[in-house]
């Protein structure tokens, strides 16, 4: 560990205990972040440049802020020259204090608990200034001065330093919560009376669902050939589509029914989905389309397409592999850098958790893992998080091919952490796979079947806290992946439980 420089030593008098401090620990959290920029993202949330005693140390980390912010690298070599003129860099050595403090590779390790210590120790600091403040208003004997007004402000600042140490877990008062409530209600009305949350872009799910509400985990699920992807990406582009629309029309973009979209896809790259959105705004066939079969006309319509959505607020990660904890975070760090009002995760199997080891059991506690912070990131950010599910091949077993929520694969903690579960079903897909020989006698009676099915879904509303589940009748163009309603009698009847 690098010698670390101290402050107003001498200053006080022995009688005068040192206030709550540990200088080590915040040279040894710097060190840590300069060595390790992606740490940034696990302490900044909490960790604030006026929680370090050293106000040299509260400069140093919140410049790695700043260039983290920007994508930066923060090391001593990029934060040098903002330090050069530095007067207190320039008593304990210059910008070579910078390299110094990554002298300990070893911090690294305990960067999370030096960040709790040193905002635990502020918070301590914060509370021995109020007590001081209260001591020295109290012993002010002058006329001037109100008992009763001196307890006043003490309580106001007693609170201030309990809100700032409990930003996690912030108390809402009824009339808070009713006033949110109220919005929500308004914002339903204002948008015809159906629409409360973020616009999913088909009328008869927002009928049915008021939308995409805040801090909801929603799970999408289906088999594979369902359209569980083409889904979530007609429900991602609605949405940023839609607070494109209502900026340009002068809409607040808290009262926007639309939001900015970050859509992490761990299965297809940014350029497939890129391919499904713009067949879909120019009515190409996307196979055409990956296999250049299009005209001179139809690529002018595919570049007016995507021109016109070069603005749209969709921001596509297609990581493969990321853990629970890396998708929080590079969440928090698009709703820092973007304004993201919605994540979709596709899909939830392919991310990891942080437990390690193999079997059954410990995929099942990696799930729970895994939906639990999905659902802890809605809440986190206060936006809609929509996972994408695969369902046990149970379904496939069965005469009755539509999803139950006991086909959930792998944990029953998904179903348990999500406010909304959806299926995605089309029925055209399995009497295809049915089809009989030409000349077999059940093929004309397979064929007026699949006359009736073909283009038809359904999005199965299986669990929903705000309101009945059931199920609403959508449209499905394989050709250019598309969701659309169907017109008139948008959703079946309610499920009876």
């Amino acid at each position: 560990m690098a010698e670390v420089i101290r402050i107003n030593e001498g200053a006080e008098t022995p009688a005068t205990p040192a206030l709550p401090q540990n200088i080590e620990a915040e040279a040894a959290l710097l060190g840590a972040l300069m060595i390790d920029n992606r740490l940034v993202e696990d302490v900044q949330l909490r960790l604030k440049p006026h929680h370090f005693f050293e106000p040299l140390h509260g400069r140093i980390y919140e410049a790695i802020l700043r260039m983290t912010d920007k994508n930066m690298v923060a090391n001593p070599v990029t934060l040098k020259p903002i330090f050069d003129a530095d007067e207190a860099m320039k008593e304990v050595g210059g910008p070579a204090y910078l390299a110094q403090l990554t002298g300990s590779g070893a911090a690294v390790i305990g960067a999370r608990d030096f960040a709790a210590q040193i905002y635990d120790l502020a918070l301590l600091r914060a509370l021995v200034g109020v007590g001081r403040d209260m001591v020295e208003s109290a012993l002010d004997t002058s006329e001037e001065v109100e008992p009763l007004a001196q307890i006043e402000r003490a309580e106001s600042e007693l609170y201030r330093v309990a809100e700032e140490g409990g930003t996690a877990n912030a108390v809402k008062s009824f009339g808070d919560a009713t006033r949110l409530a109220l919005e929500q209600a308004e914002k339903a009305l204002n948008s015809g009376g159906h629409l409360s949350g973020i616009t999913t872009g088909l009328d008869g799910v927002n009928t049915k669902v008021g939308g995409m509400h805040k801090s909801d985990l929603v799970i999408l699920a289906g088999r594979p050939g369902m359209g569980k992807t083409s889904l979530a990406t007609n429900i991602a582009f609605s949405a940023a589509q839609r607070f494109l629309r209502d900026q340009e029309d002068g809409i607040e973009p808290s009262k926007s029914a639309g939001a900015p979209v970050a859509f992490f896809s761990l299965e297809m790259s940014a350029d497939q989905l890129a391919t499904r959105i713009l067949a879909e705004q120019s009515g190409i066939s996307s196979e055409n389309l990956r296999m250049g079969k299009i005209s001179q006309q139809e690529f002018r319509s595919l570049a007016r397409a995507a021109g016109e959505l070069s603005t749209l607020p969709l921001y596509i990660d297609d990581t493969p592999g990321l853990t629970i904890a890396a998708l929080r975070a590079r969440a928090r760090r698009l709703k820092r850098q973007k304004g993201i009002g919605m994540v979709v995760v596709d899909y939830l199997q392919l991310l990891q958790g942080t437990g390690k080891g193999g079997g059954n059991d410990n995929r099942v506690q990696e799930i729970s893992e895994i939906s639990r912070g999905l659902k802890q990131l809605a809440k986190e950010l206060d936006v809609p998080v929509m996972a994408l599910s695969q369902l046990s091949r149970a379904v496939e077993q069965r005469e009755d091919k539509k999803p139950q929520l006991s086909d959930l694969r792998e944990s029953g903690s998904i179903e348990q952490d999500a406010d909304m579960v959806w299926f995605v079903f089309r029925p055209d897909y399995y009497v295809a796979a049915k089809q009989p020989a030409e000349d077999h006698p059940e093929f004309a009676a397979w064929q007026e079947e699949m006359a009736r099915v073909y283009g038809t879904a359904e999005l199965i509303v299986a669990k929903q806290r705000h309101g009945a589940t059931g199920k609403v009748r959508l449209r499905f163009d394989a050709k250019i992946t598309k969701f659309s309603d169907p017109g008139e009698n948008d959703y079946l009847p309610e499920m009876r439980s």
